[in-house]
């Protein structure tokens, strides 16, 4: 996907994370000049971007003194509107609000954030509130002890440690297999539940939300760490999430942003477990899931959804809500998406012809540069299909994994042996 040509008279906005590239392509459908802080550099998110500023810290992680010092550049560029926070930041941002000289944050007020990123003040509040959640604990478990690490049947039904800044499963751990001296200040212990690994994307503003959708979350597990982000699929359909379950989740959204504030463009992970839902976090910022939106249904979003994100943290509003289906304008038949990161089954460097072909391909994001370094596990690109029903995008997802993990192999895959993922 190419941005709309960018206007000289367009403002500036700046997003960051460890990965810009989605907001970045989002704010450039809104004709936005775009400024990208982030640790790849990826050839999408520099096409995005009229500016990119390196904040890598090594080992995918953001270097602080590297995120301000950009942050600070950006504040000088004529007509920028703000900064916007993606994954990876959650560690960073009290302490950026908090900093002289850089631009206006745009995203959810402090407290607001605060009232559901804090562990203790956010199951405080959703007991308040009756809404379910896994049981929770602030001092290690007694029964943790018990759990042996290597038994299955205990593991399914032990205790996880949570990281309350961290992203992308990358923040939760068993129990069995963290030490008290490696539990941090901001982690809380909750027990593991069953059920598929849901999340909800809604925009708030003033006390009031809109839920876009509902998406199911990819995990995979990698060494001590059993549910490492690995992508999504949606929106779900009502074959997909009971109405009622539906209705309950709903809610619980709007009672959560009722009560707390929240604004912009937020996600809520929850568990499904048959008729039941329990609660597990709310991210206060874009979530990736936006992507499945404005790929599913693009003439429904075409500025992009960080566009109302924009208008709801500036000016209050919500987008209008989807005109109600008639006989006379039937809904149009609706599109299911899928991305999935893929990671590399092996370290290997980028070839110029690797880049290129992915940087072709329809359903390749975050395209790394030529002569990049990556290692075994380490993330390659993301893949991205549009399809009819979520069975098909994951047939698409699983056809184009093989085409890339065989491209990574040959260095090279000529053009016409691209899928046709989009219609």
């Amino acid at each position: 996907m190419n941005p709309r040509p960018s206007l000289s008279h367009a403002p500036f906005v700046a997003v960051a994370g460890l990965s810009a590239r989605m907001l970045a392509q989002s704010a450039a459908r809104a004709g936005l000049r775009v400024v990208a802080l982030d640790v790849f550099g990826d050839r999408d998110t520099r096409e995005a971007a009229e500016l990119w500023f390196d904040i890598g810290a090594g080992q995918l992680s953001i270097d602080y003194a590297r995120l301000v010092a950009a942050l600070e550049r950006a504040a000088r560029l004529p007509g920028l509107i703000g900064w916007i926070d993606g994954s990876g930041l959650e560690p960073f941002v009290a302490q950026l609000r908090r900093a002289r000289g850089l631009p206006r944050f745009i995203g959810n007020p402090a407290e607001a954030s605060a009232a559901v990123r804090e562990p203790q003040r956010f199951f405080a509040l959703l007991d308040a509130l009756d809404i379910p959640h896994p049981p929770v604990a602030f001092t290690r478990p007694a029964d943790v002890a018990n759990e042996g690490a290597n038994d299955v049947a205990n593991e399914a039904q032990g205790w996880l440690v949570k990281h309350a800044d961290g992203c992308g499963g990358t923040h939760i751990e068993p129990a069995t297999a963290v030490s008290d001296s490696r539990v941090p200040a901001q982690a809380y212990f909750q027990r593991r539940s069953s059920g598929r690994s849901l999340s909800a994307l809604f925009i708030a503003a003033r006390g009031s939300a809109r839920v876009l959708g509902f998406a199911e979350q990819l995990t995979c597990k990698m060494g001590n760490l059993p549910f490492v982000h690995a992508g999504s699929m949606g929106p779900l359909g009502p074959l997909d999430l009971p109405p009622a379950v539906e209705a309950r989740v709903r809610a619980a959204i709007d009672a959560l942003c009722a009560r707390t504030g929240l604004t912009g463009i937020n996600s809520c992970d929850f568990l499904l477990d048959g008729d039941a839902f329990e609660l597990l976090e709310i991210n206060t910022r874009p979530s990736s899931t936006m992507t499945l939106y404005e790929t599913a249904s693009p003439d429904a979003w075409p500025d992009g959804l960080l566009a109302c994100h924009i208008e709801a943290c500036r000016h209050g509003r919500l987008p209008a809500p989807a005109a109600p289906e008639t006989l006379e304008t039937p809904a149009p038949a609706a599109w299911r998406a899928g991305q999935q990161v893929l990671f590399a089954p092996r370290s290997f460097v980028v070839s110029q012809s690797f880049s290129d072909a992915c940087l072709r391909d329809p359903c390749c994001r975050d395209v790394p540069t030529p002569d990049a370094w990556i290692e075994a596990g380490q993330p390659v690109c993301t893949l991205l299909v549009r399809a009819a029903s979520l069975d098909a995008v994951r047939h698409a997802l699983e056809a184009q994994r093989v085409l890339v993990l065989q491209r990574i192999e040959t260095r090279h895959e000529p053009d016409y042996a691209f899928i046709q993922c989009h219609s």
